[in-house]
């Protein structure tokens, strides 16, 4: 089964959808040498999209997110507002999609994903704290949240943001890029990939849910079956 990875950065997303078994290509107007996925294209992501998405069993994007981010106050700058955009082109490709983006951003309906709901955690000078990382997913097909809730009023540990500049202090300590990719499960990006970077742990757990959507699509109807 094939993914395309739209606005791919260095794969975070590609390496949990191709645990849950799919063959991922990413697409970047930024080289990505360091990709984690099976294929990267150099191109433009809604101009790949148009004109080879319906290549593909299931499209990914995360577009972004500066224009949501509780540090896009901070800059000074006007950033576009790209999510109404890319869910007309998915709309368009006529695939099932799944667009992700930061808890403030115009999504509807999505899921939220947190590092405690996969017990994504690092050691630190400090002890044992877990990623507190929220990312919602909005899908063109149903998807199903973690049945417990995530588990915020934990040690939470940072983790580098905006272009990766810092680590984040949490109650007086810094994390470092390490050990917030380490919580995140990532192990081979820099500290500014690592900031844009969705946790693996989040699109397995929504890759076995494609999947499924897949194969219950596929079953010959009357079968009485589908695989899982």
């Amino acid at each position: 089964m094939r993914l395309l990875d739209l606005f791919c950065g260095a794969g975070g997303a590609a390496r949990g959808y191709s645990n849950a078994g799919f063959h991922v290509t990413g697409v970047d107007y930024h080289p990505q040498p360091r990709y984690a996925g099976h294929t990267f294209i150099y191109a433009d992501a809604y101009e790949y999209v148009m004109e080879h998405g319906a290549e593909y069993d299931i499209v990914h994007a995360s577009p972004p997110c500066q224009k949501y981010s509780t540090l896009a106050g901070r800059t000074g700058r006007a950033y576009p507002d790209s999510i109404a955009h890319t869910r007309e082109v998915l709309d368009h490709v006529a695939k099932p999609w799944v667009i992700e983006n930061v808890p403030d951003a115009p999504l509807e309906d999505p899921i939220v994903l947190c590092g405690t709901h996969f017990d994504l955690s690092a050691d630190t000078e400090d002890g044992r704290r877990w990623l507190r990382r929220h990312r919602h997913f909005e899908s063109s097909h149903e998807l199903q949240a973690p049945p417990e809730e995530c588990l915020c009023d934990c040690l939470p540990i940072g983790g580098v943001y905006g272009n990766g500049g810092g680590g984040a202090m949490t109650r007086g300590f810094r994390f470092s890029a390490d050990q917030a990719g380490e919580a995140m499960e990532i192990g081979w990006m820099t500290r500014r990939e690592l900031s844009q970077a969705v946790p693996p742990a989040y699109t397995t757990f929504i890759g076995f849910q494609l999947r499924r959507l897949l194969d219950e699509s596929q079953a010959e109807p009357g079968s009485g079956s589908c695989t899982t």
